[in-house]
C-alpha cells in the first residue's frame, strides 16, 4: 500500500517540477524520481523497459503533433523540449504501480486516458507556457479522443510486461 501511494507522491512532485521548471535545473527532481522509483518502486528490469518504450513513443506522438502545429512551444526545434520527454518517463513510472487499477476493464483506462490526458495537457500549458496551435477546444476535444486510445495501449503495454 505504501509504493503505489509513494509512486503517485513521486510523480506529482516529479511533474511539477519538469512543467514550472521547464529544461533548468528542476530537471533533476524528475531525474531523481526516476532514480527513486527504479531504486525503490520498481519490479525490476520490466520497469525500466517501459520507461524507455513510452518514452520513446510519447516522445514521437508529442514531436508530431508539434510539427501538426497542435502544440507550440517556445523552445525551438523540431522535439519537444528534455522536460515533456522526462514526463512520458514518469508517466511510465506509475503504469505497473498506482495506475495498475485503471488496466481492467480496458474501458477504464480509456476514461482515464480521455479525462487525465487532454487535463494534464491544459494545466501544463497554463504552467509551462505552451500554446495550442488550434485552439483550445479543438485541441482538447482532439486530445480527448486520442488520449482514449493512448492510454489503453499503454496500460495494456504495461500488463503485458508484468
Amino acid at each position: 500500500m505504501l509504493k503505489p501511494l509513494a509512486n503517485a507522491v513521486l510523480f506529482q512532485c516529479g511533474w511539477f517540477a519538469c512543467v514550472l521548471g521547464g529544461d533548468g535545473p528542476w530537471l533533476l527532481v524528475g531525474l531523481a524520481v526516476l532514480v527513486i522509483h527504479l531504486l525503490w518502486i520498481s519490479k525490476g528490469a520490466g520497469d525500466a523497459t517501459l520507461i524507455i518504450s513510452v518514452t520513446l513513443a510519447g516522445t514521437l506522438l508529442d514531436t508530431v503533433l508539434r510539427a501538426l502545429g497542435v502544440f507550440k512551444f517556445n523552445e525551438p526545434g523540431p522535439l519537444i523540449p528534455f522536460w515533456l520527454m522526462l514526463l512520458w518517463a514518469l508517466l511510465a513510472t506509475t503504469l505497473r504501480h498506482c495506475l495498475a487499477w485503471s488496466a481492467r476493464p480496458w474501458w477504464r483506462a480509456a476514461l482515464m486516458g480521455a479525462l487525465g490526458g487532454p487535463m494534464s495537457y491544459y494545466a501544463g500549458s497554463h504552467l509551462a507556457g505552451v500554446q495550442f496551435g488550434l485552439g483550445a477546444a479543438p485541441t482538447l476535444v482532439g486530445l480527448a479522443v486520442l488520449w482514449a486510445m493512448v492510454f489503453t495501449l499503454l496500460t495494456v503495454a504495461a500488463m503485458r510486461k508484468s
